[in-house]
């Protein structure tokens, strides 16, 4: 089955380049339903074209696409649809949205990827897992007729359009697999400045001094690989995503700074440990910035809305603090990424699908995003919108974005990593050194064992 669709792909490519080579100038014959005026290109540019799936349509066929996003994008997601079938009003469409969490998405489409979504969100992490399962339909040569000759565009365009950061998560060997969505995705300090003055928010320590005088807490989720590593990442120590799929860390030694493992893991216990802390277990901090039991709280953009309603007129946000580590002040770092649009590998309307994948993260939509969830644009006329530039959390993400590194980790990175920061908010390892190296080492084992 899965040759047949291949097989099928390759033929509507090239039977649809054929087309775009003689100009299309001549429909006889041409099974494909053709797109009406789109408000994207110019008046005319699709007089006399083939359909973006030249020869696996028919004339009045309606195009069924699946897509698949978060769960908080659904009406957002709805809206968009809607003005994308509005841009081609001479095509039928049956558009499917369904829910499917950008954290999560690679694990369900790897499931069955043929039954996945024909487009799906996904956090950039993701992409080398999905790329190496072949569920991402590449973004090159025949896509890029289909792009030109229906939304006015060509990949260059669409690279140049977004961050060069944004589009380097979306790309692999100089191919660029998926689309930008939005830039911003990393993690950095909101807290509530009646509160928490400016000056404490800039350490660990001033900062749970002023939370536990407040007889409030510090919030952070320490039971996930992606949070607990801003801790390490900060002082040097690195990670990096090998051929075979494993993962290669050196948590467990020591980093160019001069800072070991050891010493990082004590001031991370220093701090779980202090009463001003409040260890949030992983999906949870949404709920506990509502209960009023932080005055600051480590996420993202996307707990933008329920920070600012828990901490009203003092609501604040700003880069991650320093951390005391080996008698110094060491700032924190983190994981930074994008969130991407993608098209599956085995769309049967792949040209309609990546032309819907394209819609749904230009600037328009990115304007959209922003407007409706507080996300922050890739797209970099979007970002340059004033509106934008005065949003308090994307300002503290772009200020962390200056410490952060692109994720770079297989999946065998994530259960160890989980498990040792759940050790740590716990109190569950002593504080001496050789306690403290025989769990790194077990950690790092853990994550570098082999990827199948």
């Amino acid at each position: 089955m899965k040759m047949k669709k291949i097989l099928a792909l390759v033929l509507a490519a090239v039977m649809a380049l054929a087309l775009v080579a003689c100009g299309g100038g001549n429909n006889a014959g041409n099974p494909g339903a053709t797109p009406g005026n789109n408000t994207q290109k110019d008046d005319n540019a699709n007089a006399g074209e083939p359909s973006p799936d030249a020869g696996g349509s028919t004339a009045g066929e309606t195009i069924s696409l699946t897509l698949w996003g978060a769960e908080e994008d659904q009406s957002l997601l709805v809206d968009l649809v809607e003005k994308f079938k509005a841009a081609y009003p001479d095509q039928t469409f049956d558009i499917k949205v369904g829910v499917e969490s950008e954290s999560t998405a690679k694990d369900t489409i790897l499931t069955d990827i043929e039954a996945a979504a024909d487009v799906f969100a996904f956090a950039n992490d993701q992409i080398d897992d999905l790329i190496a399962a072949g569920a991402l339909l590449p973004i090159t040569g025949d896509m890029d007729a289909v792009l030109q000759n229906y939304a006015g565009k060509t990949i260059a365009d669409i690279q140049s359009a977004n961050s060069a950061a944004t589009v380097a998560t979306a790309t692999r060997n100089d191919t660029l697999y998926a689309f930008p969505m939005g830039g911003g995705n990393n993690y950095f300090l909101y807290y509530d400045s009646t509160r928490v003055s400016a000056e404490q928010a800039q350490s660990w320590d001033t900062l749970l001094e002023a939370a536990q005088a407040a007889g409030s807490k510090v919030g952070m989720t320490l039971n996930s690989g992606w949070y607990n590593a801003s801790f390490f990442l900060g002082a040097g120590f690195t990670t990096a995503l090998n051929a075979d799929g494993s993962t290669s860390v050196d948590w467990n030694g020591t980093s160019a700074s001069g800072v070991t493992g050891v010493q990082v893991v004590q001031a991370m216990q220093n701090i779980a440990g202090h009463p001003g802390f409040l260890a949030i277990a992983d999906g949870d901090i949404s709920n506990q910035i509502a209960s009023g039991n932080v005055c600051a709280v480590i996420s993202g953009t996307w707990d933008a809305d329920p920070a600012q309603t828990a901490f009203g007129e003092g609501y604040a946000a700003t880069k991650l603090p320093t951390f005391t580590c080996n008698g110094q002040q060491v700032q924190q770092g983190c994981f930074s990424g994008s969130k991407l649009m993608g098209v599956n590998a085995y769309a049967e309307n792949a040209g309609w699908a990546v032309l819907l994948a394209e819609f749904l993260t230009n600037e328009e939509s990115q304007v959209a995003r922003f407007n409706a969830r507080q996300l922050a644009p890739a797209n970099v006329n979007a970002a340059a919108d004033p509106s934008v530039e005065a949003n308090i959390a994307i300002a503290a993400s772009a200020m962390q974005d200056a410490y952060g590194v692109v994720q770079s980790v297989g999946g065998k990175y994530w259960d160890p990593a989980k498990s040792f920061g759940e050790q740590i908010a716990q109190g569950a390892i002593a504080s001496d050194d050789a306690s403290i190296q025989t769990a790194l080492d077990e950690l790092v084992a853990g994550i570098t064992a082999p990827a199948n």
